[in-house]
């Protein structure tokens, strides 16, 4: 056979072969994963851990809504460190998510000071909710647990009455920029 026809034939052959491969391997790594318990990593939406590591991307990427979720990322997380216990990720505390946004939006001013063309349109929106005096009620409306302990001036009616008008169809947005994990021993 002449260079070209074995050329072709080893072509032809290559993408059955490989098919053929990396369905066997695709099957093994979600037999694997399948037989992982998830748990000890993820529980009801959050990972475990003892402390927070910043996302790599998030040192060189010099995006506005990036570093202001960034912010919001550190604050929360250093503020669950304070609050403690066994597992600092599964803390959720009032006063951490309320210290959180309020540096979310600081954050954003911040950035779009810096970036007048930066542009988002729920840290905006949450602008909006924070000028009409109404953060405090939205972290609980929306990110509220039943163990919080929330300060008495905080009114969900009038907040209710507000949203209705202000924030038709509104979705929530919480980016972690980062994971808990456990320090090494």
């Amino acid at each position: 056979m002449n260079s070209r026809n074995v050329d072709l034939l080893q072509f032809s052959l290559i993408p059955v072969t490989y098919a053929a491969i990396m369905r066997f391997l695709a099957i093994l790594v979600f037999l694997a994963l399948g037989a992982c318990n998830t748990s000890i990593y993820t529980r009801d939406g959050v990972t475990d851990g003892d402390t927070f590591f910043l996302a790599l991307h998030a040192h060189s990427d010099d995006d506005p809504v990036l570093q202001s979720w960034v912010a919001y990322s550190l604050m929360k997380s250093t503020c669950q460190l304070e609050v403690g216990g066994e597992n600092p990720a599964r803390n959720s505390d009032y006063g951490c998510e309320f210290t959180a946004r309020r540096h979310l939006l600081d954050a954003w001013e911040r950035q779009r000071a810096e970036h007048p063309q930066a542009s988002d349109h729920y840290l905006d929106t949450l602008l909006v909710v924070r000028d009409a005096g109404f953060l405090d009620e939205y972290t609980v409306r929306y990110f509220g647990r039943d163990h919080w302990q929330v300060p008495a001036e905080v009114g969900l009616g009038e907040f209710r009455d507000w949203q209705r008008r202000h924030l038709p169809r509104h979705r929530p947005q919480t980016r972690l920029i980062g994971s808990w994990n456990y320090r090494a021993l």
